[in-house]
């Protein structure tokens, strides 16, 4: 894993970088949540995440917003992070011209800039959302939402109302040609704390499947426990998890 520097609308951007050794390996953007409370590209779901989608074999890269850690600029509330998401996905794409997919996955804050970046930029092919605050942010721009994607809520969320992101997943699917798939961690509160392994194994085994096509993904209108999702074959779930929890280079940011 590399840092990385480029350039953004704001001055420097700093970033961490794995690349795949595969020729023609997909891409995804990892985004983070709010700068205000201490996000940053090294919260524990955020390097879940990342992790996951290097095991995976993706070139992915995992960035801090303006403001924070290194980048350079001020915090905007939107419009000036979706900025970061546009340069950083630029850069990402510079570096992997054949790469085959794309795509783009967020936490809280880092979700919602995710969607906006998703609206905008139709090369991206899917997306995973984890516990985007539909309590507080507006989500209507997703109409219609572009593409098939996964959202992920924990049950016992005491920030991001998990009634509130039910009602989303439920809304995105009553759109055509698009299947936004949903999985509740029952137990799991903001921070995922004891619950990453589970988040790791619920994303790595849907992108197991849209990757490789292994079944269809049918339209889910209701909520999903997380072993409804690790339906992934045993050999695959191997390569994803040691069954451990520790992420060593996160920490415990909202």
């Amino acid at each position: 894993m590399a840092e990385v520097l480029f350039n953004g609308h704001a001055g420097r951007i700093e970033g961490r970088y794995h690349q795949s050794s595969r020729p023609g390996a997909p891409i995804a953007l990892i985004l983070h949540p709010h700068p205000q409370y201490g996000g940053t590209m090294s919260n524990k779901v955020v390097y879940a995440l990342f992790s996951c989608f290097k095991d995976l074999g993706f070139s992915v890269l995992r960035f801090n917003f303006r403001g924070v850690g290194r980048s350079q600029g001020q915090f905007e509330d939107g419009p000036g992070e979706l900025s970061d998401a546009t340069v950083a996905l630029d850069w990402l794409q510079a570096m992997n011209p054949e790469a085959r997919q794309c795509w783009v996955a967020g936490y809280t804050f880092g979700a919602w800039i995710a969607l906006q970046l998703l609206m905008r930029r139709p090369d991206i092919n899917n997306f995973i959302a984890v516990s985007p605050p539909a309590n507080e942010k507006d989500f209507s721009f997703l109409a219609p939402c572009p593409t098939s994607g996964l959202i992920i809520q924990g049950g016992q969320d005491e920030i991001v109302v998990p009634q509130t992101v039910t009602a989303l997943a439920k809304r995105l699917n009553t759109q055509r040609n698009v299947c936004v798939d949903f999985a509740m961690v029952e137990e799991a509160d903001h921070m995922y704390n004891g619950h990453l392994t589970d988040l790791y194994k619920i994303v790595g085994n849907y992108v197991i499947n849209a990757v490789n096509k292994k079944k269809p993904l049918k339209k889910r209108r209701g909520r999903r426990r997380k072993d409804e999702m690790e339906d992934a074959s045993a050999e695959d779930i191997a390569l994803l998890t040691d069954e451990s929890d520790d992420f060593p280079d996160g920490d415990d940011e909202l």
